[in-house]
Formats: C-alpha cells, sequence, structure tokens
C-alpha cells in the first residue's frame, strides 16, 4: 500500500509478523522460473486467515490505514465495513443523498457521532429517521450542532432505537418534547448529557422522569430547571452534574433532597446555588463524590451540614474562587466526619494548619491530594502533611507559598507517595526536586523546570490524552470519509504509548509544559512534540 511494512503488537507485547501485504500479481515478460514460461503470481497469505482475525488486526490501524486498506480488495472491504462498530460523520446536508449506501456498507454500527459546524446546514429530520431506520441496533448517539433537526425528528429516532443507551447532544433547536420523546421511548437509556439545547427555555414544557437513567450532565442551559422532574424523580439516578445553567438552583435540589435519591456523585460548578441548596444535598446520605466549583454562595455552614449527613462521602473538590466563604471550620467538619475521605482538591480554600492536621490525622484513608491557589499554606503545613498522611500516593502544590524546606519534609514523611507534582511555587528551586528524585528514587517529581513529564497513574499506566476521530469532509466524489473504527482508538492510543512507535517513525512523548515569567508575569503555553524518525534524524 506503498507504505513501509509495520509491525503490531499482541496485548502481552510480543512483537508477531503478520504479513498483511496487499496481493502482488507479477505477470507480463519473464518468469521468476527459468522452466516455468507461465505468469507467477505471489501468494496472498491474509486467505488463510479468518475474517474474525482479519477484523481483529484492522483494529490496531490508524484512521488512514484502515480507510486504505478497505481499498485493497472486495474482501477487505467486507470485512472492514461489517466490523465497524463505531462511526463518525461529517453530518451536513450534502451528504443526505449517500446516507443509504453508507450504512448498507457500516450495518454494524452501534456507536454513532453527527457533528456539523456553525456555518454549514446539518441533516434534517428526514435524513435522522433514515439513519434511525438504518441503524436501529445504535446503543450511543452524540449529536454537534444539527440545528435543522426537530422535536418530531427526535420523535421518529426514539421510536426506532429503543436499545439507545447513551444520548449526547449540543447546540441543538429541539426542545422538550423532543428530549420527552428519547426518555420515554429508550426505556435503556442509562446517560443523557444535554449542552445548549435551544430549544428548551421556548417551551414550558416539563421533562419526565425516567426508570433507567444512571446519569444526567446538563450544560450551559437557560432554562435548565425544565429537568426538575428527571433529576428528583427518578430514582435509579447516580450522577448528576449540573454547570454553568442560569436561574436559582436551590429549588431544583430542595426537590431532590425531600425524595428518595440514590444520588453518589454531584458535580455543581459556576451556579446560583447558596447552603440552602448545600442543605438539601446533605439529605442524600449516599453521596460519595461532591464537586463544588465556583459557587460564590456557598459557605462553612453548608459544607459542615454536608459533611455531617454524608459520611460516606469519599471524593471532594473544592474550588472557592478565593471569596474565603469555605475555609477552617467546614474542613475541620469534613475531617471529623468524613473518615472514608480518599481524594480532596482545594483549590482558592485558605486552609490552614489546624484544618489540615485534622484532615492528615483523621483522614487515614487520604490517597490523593491537590493544594491550589491558597496563600495560607507554606511549609509547616507541608510538614504536616508529610508526617500524618501515611496513605497518601499523589500530591499536588500549586501556586502556594512553599519553600524547598516543605518538599524537603516529604523526604522522609508519606511513605507511600509515588508521584509529587510542584507547580508555580516561586521559592521551590529546581535542586531541591533533584535531590528528592535521589532520596526517594521511586517517586515521580514534576516541577516548573523540569524538561520532560512523564505522566504516570497510581497504578503505573501511561495516561494519555485520546482524541475522538471523526469522518472528514466528502472527498472528490461526495462521498464522507470514515475515519472512526471499532475500539481502534483507544487500543491505538494503548498501543502508541507502550510501543513508542507508528508506521515508520517513534512517538517518543508530547509534553505541554507552561512557563512563568516572574518580571511581567506572561505565561506562555507550548506544545512540545518529539520524535524520532525511521532515518534516525530528530
Amino acid at each position: 500500500m506503498g507504505q513501509a511494512p509495520s509491525s503490531t503488537a499482541e496485548s502481552n507485547g510480543r512483537e508477531i509478523d503478520l504479513g498483511l501485504s496487499s496481493p502482488v500479481i507479477i505477470g507480463g515478460g519473464e518468469s521468476t522460473d527459468p522452466g516455468n514460461s507461465d505468469t507467477v503470481r505471489d501468494r496472498d497469505h491474509t486467505d488463510d486467515l479468518p475474517d474474525e482475525c482479519l477484523a481483529h488486526v484492522f483494529q490496531y490501524l490508524g484512521a488512514g490505514d484502515r480507510k486504505r486498506c478497505s481499498l485493497v480488495c472486495k474482501r477487505w472491504l467486507f470485512v472492514d465495513g461489517q466490523n465497524r462498530h463505531r462511526l463518525s460523520l461529517d453530518a451536513r446536508d450534502e451528504i443526505f443523498p449517500h446516507l443509504a449506501s453508507m450504512f448498507d456498507r457500516f450495518d454494524s454500527v452501534t456507536k454513532l457521532a453527527l457533528r456539523c459546524d456553525r456555518k454549514s446546514v446539518s441533516l434534517s429530520d428526514e435524513a435522522l429517521v433514515v439513519i434511525s431506520v438504518r441503524c436501529s441496533n445504535l446503543t450511543r448517539v452524540k449529536l454537534r450542532g444539527c440545528r435543522e433537526i426537530t422535536d418530531l425528528g427526535m420523535v421518529e429516532f426514539a421510536k426506532n432505537c429503543g436499545n439507545l443507551k447513551k444520548l449526547s447532544v449540543g447546540s441543538c433547536n429541539f426542545g422538550a418534547k423532543g428530549v420527552n420523546a428519547m426518555v420515554e421511548h429508550c426505556k435503556v437509556l442509562e446517560e443523557l448529557s444535554v449542552k445548549r439545547l435551544r430549544g428548551i427555555h421556548e417551551a414550558p414544557e416539563l421533562i419526565c422522569s425516567s426508570s433507567s437513567l444512571r446519569s444526567i450532565c446538563l450544560k450551559e442551559l437557560v432554562n435548565g430547571q425544565v429537568f426538575e422532574p428527571l433529576v428528583a424523580n427518578t430514582r435509579t439516578l447516580k450522577t448528576l452534574k449540573i454547570i454553568r445553567c442560569l436561574g436559582d438552583w436551590d429549588k431544583v435540589l430542595k426537590t431532590i433532597g425531600e425524595g428518595d435519591s440514590s444520588l453518589s456523585e454531584i458535580h455543581l460548578e459556576r451556579l446560583q446555588v447558596s447552603d440552602f441548596g448545600l442543605c438539601s444535598i446533605s439529605k442524600c446520605s449516599k453521596v460519595e463524590t461532591l464537586h463544588l466549583v465556583k459557587t460564590p454562595e456557598c459557605s462553612n455552614y453548608g459544607l459542615i451540614d454536608v459533611a455531617e449527613r454524608c459520611k460516606l462521602l469519599r471524593k471532594l473538590h473544592i474550588d472557592g474562587w478565593r471569596t474565603n466563604r469555605i475555609g477552617d471550620e467546614g474542613l475541620i467538619a469534613v475531617a471529623k466526619h468524613c473518615l472514608n475521605l480518599q481524594e480532596l482538591v482545594l483549590i482558592g480554600v485558605n486552609a490552614t494548619h489546624m484544618s489540615l492536621a485534622a484532615i492528615a490525622s483523621n483522614c487515614e484513608k487520604l490517597e490523593r491530594l491537590a493544594l491550589c491557589g491558597s496563600v495560607t499554606i507554606g511549609d509547616t503545613e507541608i510538614a504536616c502533611i508529610a508526617k500524618k498522611c501515611g496513605a497518601l500516593r499523589k500530591f499536588c502544590i500549586k501556586g502556594c507559598p512553599v519553600s524547598d524546606l516543605g518538599i524537603e519534609a516529604l523526604a522522609v514523611g508519606c511513605p507511600n507517595l509515588v508521584k509529587l507534582k510542584v507547580r508555580k511555587c516561586k521559592v521551590v528551586t529546581g535542586e531541591v526536586g533533584d535531590w528528592l528524585r535521589e532520596r526517594r528514587r521511586t517517586l515521580v517529581v514534576c516541577m516548573d523546570g523540569d524538561v520532560s513529564e512523564a505522566t504516570v497513574a497510581v497504578d503505573g499506566e501511561v495516561e494519555t490524552a485520546v482524541r475522538e476521530p471523526r469522518v472528514g469532509q466528502a472527498d472528490g466524489g461526495g462521498v464522507p470519509e470514515v475515519v472512526s473504527s471499532n475500539g481502534g482508538g483507544s487500543r491505538l492510543a494503548m498501543i502508541r504509548s507502550k510501543l513508542g512507535f507508528l508506521g515508520g517513525r517513534n512517538l517518543v512523548t508530547c509534553t505541554f509544559r507552561r512557563w512563568s515569567s516572574h518580571n511581567d508575569n506572561v505565561q506562555v503555553d507550548r506544545c512540545t512534540l518529539l520524535y524520532n524518525r525511521s532515518s534516525g534524524e530528530e
């Protein structure tokens, strides 16, 4: 296929040579065998592979390579089409004539993403109905910028896709009627994400409750309170995220608290919610994860209510937005009542030695701690954490007045610590990082002055950011270019990160670094991509 031979790897890391080159025909003048004048053809070794094995190999290819493989022969085209379960399309109206032939080929799709940019006309209701008829086994659907789809189209789509488990919509124009149709007809729907749904604020219709939903995420809605019956009366609901939605949400949280809620995870970000709303949340005694991000009306009083009643709390994230309304008093209550706390993130919260000492002493299961943007956290507080947090494994310090003395305390404390990250602490020098690495060789230390940084998870696996592939624009013939495949994105990302090579060049690392200038306080973000080509040049 015009490329250098590549190799793949099994899950155990052993390299194997599959010999999957396309069939090569040697014809014409002279034969390679002097005793044979007939045309000699090289044998296609892929004929010995079952379709299942060939499909498994395709899953490890990148989007472009997989598309080119499908053009090798009719068999490869068929195998590729029958085993693509994930598809992402540029949902412009121009692709509507090609939908029938496209889904004749990809008739096994279960995960579909339709995206359209702002300057283009998106697919309409008619196209959505065609897709729902052709892909009746869809389990996950994502709609982005499909502004031509209305409530009528969503109703028909819901009737034809009863097996749907996950729905994510953003920047669409349909309203409550379309959402209600999805909730009513999709009896196994488990996850619902709604962002900038423009038709919601135009109709007073409320969103009805569901018997199957486990996760709801509401983002940037003008009149998101219409979801109150859905979030308050859905007994199976475990996760609720409300982010940057307008209006007062205390009433919605009150309704949730008065019901028999099964919520275990709540995210509130940039909302108009007060201590009254936190008091309502405290009635949800099964909550294990709570995020309070930039909710300036929340104070110590609301946090104390949550700590006293939600004793199963394991993860707590607080971004106080430097309002000084949440501090030692609330954190001491957390230390006293939330003994199962495993993860604590404090951003813009001016905690002192008093509250941190209480948390370090009482929360013996604390494994992950992040202290960011606090002017009251210094060497004394870090030394206290180093002395008392025996279970701590990951520790992040950012923008705090900590010096080398505080970092040195970690050389003998926190025996289970595997990763330390220090950022924007102006008094901390690079020398203490090198010294700490020498003292604790198993500890990963990441500081501002590091040339490169390996992102390592607690369990030792490499953390990678996977960008979901999508379908490119139409080719000259007008047929969309298919990019994604069944599980190919995640598997390919794993192989790239672990093996460090892909198709003739070695991908070494991609590091995001931020450099700070102390003179003019200018911050510059840059992404450095280092790679070694097959020729050996850098």
